[in-house]
Formats: C-alpha cells, structure tokens, sequence
C-alpha cells in the first residue's frame, strides 16, 4: 500500500515539475528574448542557458509540486472511497503517513541541495555563458581596419585584432558615455578582457594617449594604461549581469556577508543578505509542511475534480507565499522584525494546521467542503427554480 501511494506521489510529481518547468520556462524566453536576439544564440546554447536557470526556480517549484502530488493522491483515494474502503479495514489515517513523509522528506532534502549548491552553481554558469557569448560577439564586432559602432556609447578601431586571444593592436577609441563629453584615446596595442563576477568586458589600452576637446581646446594625457570598461547590460539587453546578488549567491558566500558585513558597500544589499539565509532554511521545509498540510485538506474536499483539485492546491500555496513575502519585505526594509523569525512562520503556521487537521480527520471530525458547497449550490437553484414555477 506505502509503495502504491509513493508511486503515485512520484508520478503526480514529475508531470507537476515538467508543466510548471515548462510554464516558467515559456515565461524567460519572452524575458530573454532580447538576449538571445542580440547574441544570435541557436538552440543549444538555448537550452543550455536554460538549463542554469533552472535550479533558481526549483527553490520555488519543488514545493508546490510535493504539494499538488500528496494533495491529488488523496483526493483520488477519497473521492474513489479507497480511505473508507481502509477505514473500514482498521487500517487508520496515521498510517498512511509513512508514503507522503518519506517523499517529502526526499523533496526536502532536494530542495535543501538546490538551496545550498544548486543556485549559485547554475547562476554562475550562465553568467559565465552568457559572458563568453558576450566577449565572442564583441571580438566578432571589431573587425580589423573597420570603425566598429555596434558597442552603445562606443565606437573602436584597431588595424589588426586576434578572434582567439582578444589583442588589439593600433587601437583608437572614441568614448561617448561620460556625461562630460566624450574622449578619444590611441594606444599602440589592446586587449580584450572580461570580468565574470563584476560582469563586464574591459579594453585595456597600453602606452597611449587621452585627447579631450574643451571648446577651442584640446588637452592631451599620456598613460602607461587605460580601461574602458563596457558593462553587459549595454551589450545584453533583458538580463541583470551587474554584480551578483544575493539570491544568485552560494550559501558559504551568504555566510561570509553576514559574518563580515563590511565586505560589501550597501545596507540594503546586507539586509537581502539576511533574509537570503532563513529562506534557504525556510522553503525546502516548505515541501515536507506543505505535504503533510494537503493529506487533511485533500480528505476535506473530497469528491472535487482533479482540475479543481489543482486549483485549490495552487491557492493554498498561494496563502502560503504571500505570508512569505511579507516576511521577506519586512526583512528587506530593516524594519526591526528579524527574518529568522518572519520567515519561519509560514512553516510553523501550516505545520499546526497540519497536525490540527490530521488529528481531526482521523477522528472524523472533518467538514467535507465539497459536499456543502455543493449543497449550498442546489439549494440556490432549487429556489430560483421554485420562484420561477409560482410566477
């Protein structure tokens, strides 16, 4: 019987990731359709891009996917009336439990290997991607003995440049981003450099010169080095490749903030940092409160459809991540309530109304939902019907 009731869990599981995968996954493609215009990106760089991304979004998805599998189980069992066909056998809700807690004890620990490791190993692999990208197309674009304008704010020149190794030699660049005015600057030789953890892509000039038109003058300044640095965002527009965030970082590096917080410049980057490490703590728990709280809500709705069921389930989890966000927004703002807090009480709040409910559905207590809506329902027509019959 525990073996059935897994199987199921298992089954309902994977068909709840893939759709929600695939739904999440239609959603980047209109977010990154810039990106992948702009780099003339084909199918498999695509997918592989992809393919990072997605442990970001299974810290959310695993969840509700343990969610929606324990709840549609046990909707099926009791809309089909295998749990009175078990009662009826002695065989008692308590011991059914053994199926949904192991699985959501694995959903658990999943999610805890996504949270630790999972995100930064994906979101520093597509940084890196969608970097390497970046560099081979801006060293496609300067093509040698060509004024190259297709960098905003830059145009550049060289007379011999190397696709494999980024030199530039004999290079002159003209630089329109500075609010001053704009600047040009000759140097003998160059190089093509990026910068995957501030991403950026850096010109290195060497042993030129700076000419800087001032009205009906022009002043001239000699350097042994010069950097004209071109962030991504400029050259890849739809995706956020400034310095890595919090929710992109790994947990050692969230520890390492929070242990030293002067390492970074911004109390508010400080504050993410301290809502970033409960909500690590925080949502894989989610999967095994969130699966133990859908066995009583399943049996309490018992006779829905599955559609509905899913729905209803959705909604449920909707509740949940709102009271999530509110403790994240409090966290974020600094208002004095600690995130170790605010973030757990979603898990505490549904893990009482799991037991709560347990409790109360093995020991019949429970109000069945679907029936009395669905009574409330006839009753209303029923009484337009007889209305209609005296006038």
């Amino acid at each position: 019987m525990h073996r059935q009731i897994f199987k199921e869990h298992v089954s309902i599981f994977c068909l709840a990731m893939f759709s929600l995968v695939f739904l999440i996954v239609i959603g980047k493609v209109l977010q990154l359709r810039e990106l992948f215009l702009g780099l003339d990106i084909g199918i498999l760089e695509m997918l592989k891009l992809f393919g990072f991304l997605i442990p970001a979004v299974l810290l959310m998805i695993i969840p509700i996917a343990t969610m929606l599998s324990v709840f549609l189980t046990f909707l099926r069992m009791s809309s089909d009336r295998e749990l009175v066909a078990l009662k009826a056998s002695g065989v008692s809700l308590y011991q059914l439990l053994p199926a949904p807690v192991v699985f959501g004890t694995l959903c658990t620990l999943l999610t805890l290997w996504v949270s630790m490791f999972g995100i930064s190993w994906g979101m520093s692999n597509f940084r890196s991607s969608v970097l390497e990208l970046a560099q081979t197309r801006a060293k496609v674009v300067l093509q040698p003995g060509v004024f190259n304008k297709s960098i905003p704010n830059l145009m550049i020149y060289s007379r011999s440049s190397s696709l494999a190794t980024g030199e530039l030699e004999h290079v002159l660049v003209q630089d329109t981003s500075r609010d001053t005015g704009g600047v040009t600057i000759v140097a003998p030789t160059g190089k093509l450099i990026s910068d995957t953890a501030q991403g950026e892509i850096r010109f290195v000039l060497h042993d030129g010169k700076i000419y800087r038109q001032n009205g009906n003058k022009i002043s001239v300044l000699g350097f042994n080095q010069y950097v004209v640095r071109l962030a991504l965002s400029q050259l890849v527009k739809g995706v956020h490749l400034g310095k890595l965030r919090p929710s992109g970082m790994s947990y050692s590096q969230l520890q390492a903030i929070k242990k030293d917080p002067s390492i970074v410049e911004s109390e508010s980057f400080i504050h993410k940092t301290d809502v970033e490490i409960p909500k690590r703590w925080a949502m894989p728990f989610a999967c095994l409160v969130l699966g133990l709280f859908a066995m009583p809500l399943a049996c309490a709705f018992e006779g829905m459809r599955q559609q509905m069921g899913v729905v209803m389930a959705l909604g449920n989890f909707l509740v949940y991540y709102s009271l999530l966000s509110i403790g994240m927004k409090s966290g974020e703002s600094g208002s004095g309530f600690s995130p170790d807090i605010t973030l757990w009480i979603p898990n505490v709040l549904f893990g009482c109304l799991a037991i709560a409910g347990l409790y109360f559905t093995a020991k019949e207590r429970t109000v069945n939902v679907t029936a009395m809506i669905t009574h409330v329902l006839f009753n209303r027509r029923k009484g337009k019907g007889d209305g209609t019959c005296r006038s």
